[in-house]
């Protein structure tokens, strides 16, 4: 499986997603803090899954010297993604999912970033994914992933659920909306562990993987090749 399989329409997604994922703004101002922190004058950096081009709207703010690139299954996504970088040194490489991004890129990039844009993929499929990251990355550079993740047991994910769904019904979806939701764990969207998570990472090539944030059910990485 590589597309997106977002049930938001491109239109909606921003408002969707932020009343489906806790702290879903933090993920992107987390990255961008990291980024500062790590790298502060990246050449160039690549926004996979890019959605409609949020992140790098604001990324090419903080970081005016950089040059972006924005990837995404969906053409409808690029089509808002490219309307919303216009005016900034941002450009839209093409319709890809991660792993199908084309070997040209290879090398070609300081900073990569993958926030909520591999769970819709199998387990076979986010190892692909990660080590088209590695692949796409200069030597030193910083890639950063955000994910859906499992809980370590089988109560714990039913406490978790229970307290996901009560965040999206006081974030405005209905109770249905929200069990909808959490119908699709593990039949269209397939969390993993975090121990799972970081031995894919490692396994793709990085020398450094590090859990960096955790929430919720959603936890995010960084990784230097």
């Amino acid at each position: 499986m590589s597309g997106n399989a977002t049930p938001h329409s491109a239109s909606a997604y921003d408002g969707g997603v932020v009343a489906t994922i806790p702290y879903y703004r933090s993920f992107h101002e987390e990255a961008m803090r990291l980024v500062g922190a790590v790298s502060p004058s990246p050449r160039s950096w690549l926004d996979s899954g890019c959605g409609t081009g949020t992140l790098a709207a604001a990324a090419a703010q903080r970081f005016p010297a950089t040059s972006f690139s924005l990837c995404d299954p969906s053409r409808e996504m690029l089509e808002i993604a490219a309307a919303k970088t216009a005016r900034l040194d941002a450009k839209v490489i093409g319709a890809y999912a991660t792993a199908d991004i084309p070997p040209a890129y290879d090398g070609s990039f300081d900073v990569v970033t993958a926030i909520q844009a591999h769970h819709y993929l199998d387990r076979r499929g986010r190892d692909s994914s990660s080590k088209r990251c590695f692949e796409l990355l200069r030597s030193g550079g910083l890639y950063i992933v955000f994910e859906n993740t499992a809980p370590l047991t089988d109560e714990g994910a039913r406490i978790l659920k229970d307290y996901w769904k009560a965040f999206q019904v006081e974030s405005g979806k209905s109770e249905e909306e929200a069990r909808a939701h959490l119908r699709r764990y593990g039949v269209e969207y397939f969390p993993i562990t975090v121990p799972e998570q970081l031995a894919g990472l490692r396994s793709a090539g990085f020398s450094v993987v590090e859990l960096f944030w955790y929430s919720y059910m959603q936890s995010g990485y960084f990784c230097v090749k």
